[in-house]
This record gives C-alpha cells, structure tokens and sequence, in this order.
C-alpha cells in the first residue's frame, strides 16, 4: 500500500535510510504518513542504524522505556537460541571421549557464538529466502566439517593458523546476513561495525553482572559448605559466556537509544587515552632499547597491539560519524592513525628482518601479508582524515573507505583458511 509520502512524489523512507536530511524532511512534511509507512517497511531495515534511531524518536512519547513492551514470541527466540549455543558448547561434558574440552573449544567456540547471533538475526529479521538461508547453512556446515577434520594431535602452524582465523571468518558469514545480503551496500557495513560495537559494550556489562552474581553465588554455596566452583565454571559460565552475545543484540533491538549514547561517548574518551599511550609506549621503548627484531614474543604483542588499535580506530570512526562534534575526534583519529602507521612499519621491519634470518613460515607469511594490508588501509584512512580535518571532506568518507576495504580482509581469510593447510601441510 502506497503511504502519503510516495503519492507525493518523493522517494520514501527505505530509498532513504542512508540519507539523514532527506528523512527528516519527509518526516516534517508529513508526520502522520512517515509513521505509517515506518511501521510498515520497519522488519526489512531494523538492523540499521537509522531505523533504530527513528523507532526511538518515534516511540518517545508514546511508548516510554519503563513501559516498553517484551513480546512472548521474542523472548521464546532469545531462549531458544541461548538454550541452543549452551547446548552446542556443552557437546565435550556429553560425550568427552568424542570431544576433549581443550581441542573442542579451540575449534568450535567461535563458530557456535556466530551461529546463535546468525541464527537470532534470521528469525528477528524475519529472512526466509530460501537461497539465502541455503547458502548460511552451507557456509556453517562446511566450516564446521572442515576445521573438525583437521589434525588435533600436534597440529602444524598452519592448521594453528585456521584456527585463529576461523572466528573472523563467522564474523564476515555474520556480516552478511545482517547486512541482509546487501554486499555491496556500504551504509549497512558501517551499521554492522557499529553494531559489534554496541555488542561488545554491552556484552562487556553483562560479563561485569556475570561476574558479580558468581561471586556471590559461589560465596553463599561455601559458606553452607559446598564448593561450586568446578560445577559452576562447567555448566553456567561456560554457557552463559556464549549466549551472551545474542542477548546482548536482543537489548540492543530493544533499546537502541541506549547504546547508541553510549558507544561515541567511550570512542571519544578512549581514542585520545588509546593515543597517548601508544605515544609513551613508543618513547618507553626506544629508551628501554626493547625491540621486535629479536625477540619473538615481543614481536608477537607488537601485532596483537597493532590490530588491536586498528580495531579501535574502526570503532571510533564509525561512532564519531553519528555525532555532531566531529571536529576534536576526528583530529584525535588523524594522530591515531598516524602513531599506528608508524607502529606497523617498525612490525613489518621487524617480520622482514626475521625472514631474512630464519626463512619463511606459515606465521611469518600471515603476519607480513596482514601487516601489509593494515598498513594499506591505515593509509587510506589516514589520507581521508586528512581531508576531513584540512580539506572540509564529509566525515562519513572514513566509513565508506573502511566498508570498501572489508572484502580484501575477508579474501585473505579464506586464503590462510583454505590455503595454508594445502600449501604447507598439515603437521
């Protein structure tokens, strides 16, 4: 059913959604047909950024917080999918001659996480396209078949390899569907980024709540003298740790406006404390006289450090593009990005230095190739904070640079994922 704002000649809301001004002038033109025609096309572009910035602005006066409604068929889905992962991640408790803790969790922790979110964003968002979830399940099912079948006796660096890469594999598999399969739409993969944001914020709650409440039940378990901590640790926290993702996305569905507050505000406050200390990390090393060239385990941190800032770096521009004051933050990212470019060249000298000295390995092969790619991306952020702070460039140019480059990581991945076993072997 056409609403007031198509028959008036102007685009509608969904044609829109990336489009702030034009949605606030359909909005003032028409309130009453902007609502209907919300609520109507409003299951096809939840999971964008926009769309819960406009339930919210539209609920405020009708529907406070305190009195937001929790349908029962949401919550039978949220426990269904949390009962589902706590179920899958007990698989070693059930049959531990099949599975040994250790081997099972390395291998299929993380593809467990990712299903449930997967599989809570499917029916959330209502997709049943018949190829699109064919093409999920194939996704699961081979990548769970694949990495179980590799050698868990004494595995080789290049099955390590996979396992370290498999979770940021599910993450592109989980990308693309909460992008709706809409691959080559831009606006949706910066929503996705800020949207892992908001999930590890209040993933991060959680676990505080978590914590507390296992302190205090294993404290009153003891003081009547039983001891907990093994039982507790096996069947509670261990499952709570892997539904905590998905209940984590079902608040942020439900309250939106929340952490959509929240998110800027820690970018903005950990961006500049992130900076000077890479600054003091960088002079403390140069008076220390530590350096990466010659200790190995010095020069692993060094790129644990480096792709953590570059992570943080993504977050930031991507909850910086949302609020007003842009100028100090977006300043602040231009440094940033700078100090960290910095930081991977002294890496990548580092990992040239020790293949020259030690020859190639599959780890030194994967960090030279992600270090590069960083570096090429960090570049490319760089150039386009340059001309947002000096060259008056709109600030949503980082986040389309950023959503561009995403395919480039994805295809690497499945290359150390898919190739290395094969080009180095598995043992």
């Amino acid at each position: 059913m056409k609403t007031g704002i198509v028959n008036s000649g102007m685009t509608g809301i969904k044609d829109n959604i990336g489009n702030p001004e034009m949605l606030e002038k359909l909005f003032r033109s028409n309130q009453r047909a902007f609502r209907e025609e919300f609520e109507s096309i409003y299951p096809s572009i939840e999971s964008t950024e926009a769309a819960k910035f406009w339930r919210q602005r539209l609920d405020y006066d009708n529907v406070p917080e305190k009195g937001r409604s929790f349908p029962v068929s949401e919550i039978i889905t949220l426990i269904g999918v949390c009962a589902l992962t706590a179920f899958l991640i007990r698989i070693p408790a059930l049959f531990p001659s099949l599975f040994p803790d250790e081997v099972f969790y390395q291998k299929n922790a993380a593809i467990i996480v990712f299903l449930g979110l997967v599989l809570y964003t499917v029916i959330i968002n209502r997709i049943t396209d018949l190829k699109k979830l064919a093409t999920v399940s194939a996704a699961f099912l081979v990548s769970v078949l694949y990495i179980n079948l590799l050698p868990s006796k004494e595995p080789g660096d290049a099955v390590i390899l996979v396992y370290i890469h498999m979770p940021l594999l599910m993450w592109f598999i989980y990308g693309i569907v909460f992008t709706d399969f809409e691959l080559k739409n831009h606006e949706r993969r910066i929503d996705f980024i800020r949207h892992n944001g908001d999930i590890a914020i209040v993933f991060a709650l959680i676990a505080a709540a978590g914590g507390f409440l296992t302190m205090i039940t294993i404290g009153l378990f003891d003081s009547i003298g039983l001891n907990i901590e093994e039982w507790y640790a096996e069947n509670i926290i261990v499952a709570g740790a892997v539904s905590a993702p998905v209940v984590a996305a079902y608040l942020i569905g439900k309250f939106p406006a929340l952490v959509s507050r929240i998110a800027p505000l820690i970018a903005a406050i950990f961006s500049p404390l992130v900076l000077v200390t890479l600054v003091v990390f960088l002079i403390t090393m140069a008076v220390t006289g530590k350096d990466p060239y010659n200790d190995r385990d010095f020069l692993l941190v060094f790129n644990v450090l480096l792709l953590g800032v570059m992570g943080i770096i993504i977050f930031s521009v991507s909850g910086t593009a949302v609020i007003k004051n842009q100028k100090i933050n977006a300043m602040v990212l231009f440094i940033l990005s700078i100090v960290t470019i910095i930081i991977d060249l002294i890496a990548l000298s580092a990992i040239f230095y020790r293949l020259g000295e030690y020859g190639l390995t599959p780890n030194r092969l994967a960090v030279l190739v992600s270090n590069i790619l960083v570096l090429i991306n960090l570049i490319m952020i760089m150039n386009d904070l340059f001309r947002v702070n000096f060259k008056n460039k709109e600030f949503d140019a980082v986040g389309e640079t950023i959503s561009k480059y995403l395919p480039v990581y994805l295809v690497w991945i499945i290359i150390v994922v898919f190739g290395f076993p094969l080009f180095f072997g598995l043992n």
